[in-house]
């Protein structure tokens, strides 16, 4: 599972697909809706959020804003939670690693995309960067 730190603009197709499909998993994680991937350490930073399911939900919205813009039809009526969440932090750190991790993907997928993707990428909209290394709950 992996729940992108970086923009939604920064993923190519698959990518935003695969991101979209994996966050609504981690949403029924935090709903209680399945017993799998509940200890995934990608959660953790949204159950220390007040508000988990709110902050999975602004997460998922700005998935679905993304895939407006690009003219995909993701159903937004999957989204749990309306209500909006205060920003969560993520370190400079975890946003470096995460942008190494996509090129790498990138690379291989579409090589013309990872020459697109800026050296110091915008977090998602959810997110608010922070000076720190990479975060404890990454695994590497």
């Amino acid at each position: 599972m992996r729940i992108w730190s970086l923009h939604p603009r920064h993923l190519d197709q698959k990518g935003l697909v695969a991101c979209w499909r994996e966050t609504l998993l981690a949403q029924k994680v935090l709903a209680g809706g399945t017993t799998g991937y509940r200890n995934h350490p990608q959660l953790e930073r949204f159950r220390a959020a007040p508000d988990p399911l709110a902050a999975i939900g602004s997460y998922l919205r700005g998935i679905h804003a993304e895939s407006l813009d690009r003219g995909y039809r993701f159903d937004a009526a999957k989204i749990l939670t309306t209500g909006g969440s205060e920003q969560l932090e993520v370190t400079t750190g975890q946003l470096s690693y995460e942008a190494d991790h996509l090129r790498a993907k990138l690379l291989v997928r579409d090589p013309a995309l990872s020459d697109l993707l800026p050296e110091e990428p915008e977090p998602h909209p959810l997110f608010r960067a922070v000076p720190g290394d990479v975060e404890s709950w990454e695994k590497r």
